[in-house]
């Protein structure tokens, strides 16, 4: 079986507040804003459910919902313009992402 780029492994089962911190723990080796990194990460291994569930942790821990890489691009517009994308793009917008 080979895996689209876009969405290379989703992990289900139950996720704690310790699972999801680790997706918090990135580092921006270009300079790449951390928080879109982080968001870009949960969404190529979380299920749509379980990335909403992360979004609103992720905002809660006074991360940012609208943070860009260094095109200028949101990850809300690098998620939505996938075809899996969508209910994972929704999450993000419900939590304010622009």
């Amino acid at each position: 079986m080979s895996l689209k780029k876009d969405k290379q492994k989703v992990f289900g089962g139950e996720w704690t507040e310790e699972s999801m911190r680790f997706f918090l723990e990135s580092e921006s080796y270009d300079g790449t804003d951390v928080d879109f990194i982080n968001l870009i990460k949960a969404y190529q291994h979380m299920t749509a459910e379980t990335f909403a569930e992360f979004v609103a942790f992720f905002k809660e821990e006074g991360h940012n919902v609208s943070a860009k890489n260094l095109e200028g691009e949101s990850a809300l517009a690098v998620i939505a313009s996938h075809a899996p994308g969508k209910p994972y793009a929704e999450a993000l917008k419900a939590a304010g992402a622009e």
